[in-house]
């Protein structure tokens, strides 16, 4: 994973770049620097891997900067940014000379910066794409199941229980559902973060998430079908790129909707969680979903199976749908109808003391899922131990 940081003299090229740079997925951190500095660096100070000169119309304030990082770190990456590319000689000979390794022409398009950034990450040996770790996608094995139910308990449990920053962003069709089921009204949502890409950093995406009481944050999803079709998935990535650099989990409620174009945001994730309920439909269609996602090419082990509303009559079907898939159920949620359908209806997750065994579930799921041991805060349920929970990959 890559450091970088910009050196630049204006403020709305810094934060274009800014916002590009955090949308690649590719940087842990970016700093700034206003030129003319108005103090020396402190050697002490920990550099970047790459570092970005916003050139202005007057570079030798740029070049001298640069000469000082290098001189404080002979491997530092420097890229200079130009409205004129290619440069003219004079400026390219006192770019070399101040040990500048490429430009990029300005406005910065994010498939060149994209590109510049892989091949930084491969010369100093850093991880290309560090978004496995942050991202758990909850897809359902078909409409009706329950998914955005499962996935916002567990961003609940998430924040409450397990005390991670996390985020969930509804990117469910026809229309986003989890503001409803937190009793929320967002004033922005997916559709306000793909309109201002350009400018999309995480400081701006701070201003479109809605905060709930547990302080699980959310961007909301879309509240009329039509939206979707100003609506371009092949840039959804960039938005949860973005958050990843704000969050320690990023939960994403894709619904039940499956598509080639969603092919790039499920190859990033850490974990698929697919919701499925124990009849015919529901685990044919599974099954199906495990097929696709393989030739996506996404190893099945980051695939998990989560049954919704079990009960014990379900067992017998859950054995022989392991044993087709050749893969265990990764966990259940038992079948309590009555507390269920109130939280939906009062819009309030499930959060409840401990012995409470929907609550206990979800609790020990969202504990799994980060790797926190449950086995001794928790009573044991009469679910315990009837289906296997694999190690985090």
């Amino acid at each position: 994973m890559l450091t970088a940081a910009i050196a630049s003299s204006d403020l709305t090229t810094s934060a274009q770049l800014l916002a590009g740079l955090e949308q690649t997925g590719l940087v842990s951190s970016v700093t700034q620097w206003t030129i003319p500095t108005e103090r020396a660096l402190d050697a002490s100070e920990q550099m970047p891997d790459v570092v970005f000169l916003d050139l202005a119309r007057e570079p030798e304030p740029f070049f001298a900067f640069a000469n000082q990082l290098r001189r404080m770190k002979p491997t530092i990456k420097l890229i200079a940014c130009s409205a004129a590319v290619p440069p003219q000689p004079s400026l390219l000979l006192e770019a070399m000379r101040s040990g500048v390794q490429d430009f990029l022409g300005k406005p910065v398009q994010p498939e060149s910066l994209k590109d510049l950034l892989i091949r930084m990450a491969q010369d100093l040996n850093a991880k290309e794409f560090p978004s496995q770790d942050k991202l758990i996608v909850v897809m359902g094995a078909k409409g009706g199941v329950g998914t955005t139910t499962v996935a916002v308990n567990l961003g609940v449990q998430l924040t409450s229980f397990a005390n991670k920053r996390t985020v969930l962003l509804d990117f469910a069709r026809p229309l986003g559902n989890v503001h409803l089921l937190l009793d929320l009204h967002p004033k922005f949502g997916i559709r306000d973060a793909v309109d201002s890409l350009d400018r999309l950093d995480s400081h701006f995406l701070a201003g479109l998430l809605t905060r709930h009481k547990t302080k699980l944050e959310v961007l909301g999803g879309t509240t009329q079908p039509e939206e979707w079709q100003s609506i371009d998935v092949n840039v959804l990535d960039r938005v949860v790129n973005v958050t990843q650099n704000a969050f320690d989990i990023v939960l994403l409620d894709i619904g039940s909707q499956f598509s080639t174009d969603w092919a790039p945001i499920l190859r990033m994730a850490r974990m698929i969680l697919i919701v499925a309920e124990a009849n015919v439909p529901s685990l044919w269609t599974l099954e199906r979903r495990l097929l696709a996602l393989k030739g996506f090419g996404i190893s099945q082990e980051r695939a998990r199976i989560i049954i919704n509303r079990w009960h014990k009559g379900d067992d017998e079907v859950l054995k022989s749908i392991q044993k087709d898939i050749s893969r265990p159920i990764f966990a259940s949620l038992p079948n309590d109808f009555r507390k269920a359908s109130q939280a939906v209806n009062l819009g309030t997750p499930i959060l409840e003391n401990h012995n409470n065994i929907l609550s206990s579930r979800y609790r020990q799921i969202a504990g799994q899922l980060v790797g926190i041991d449950t086995s001794v805060s928790e009573k044991k349920s009469p679910l315990s131990g009837l289906f296997s929970f694999p190690s985090k990959k």
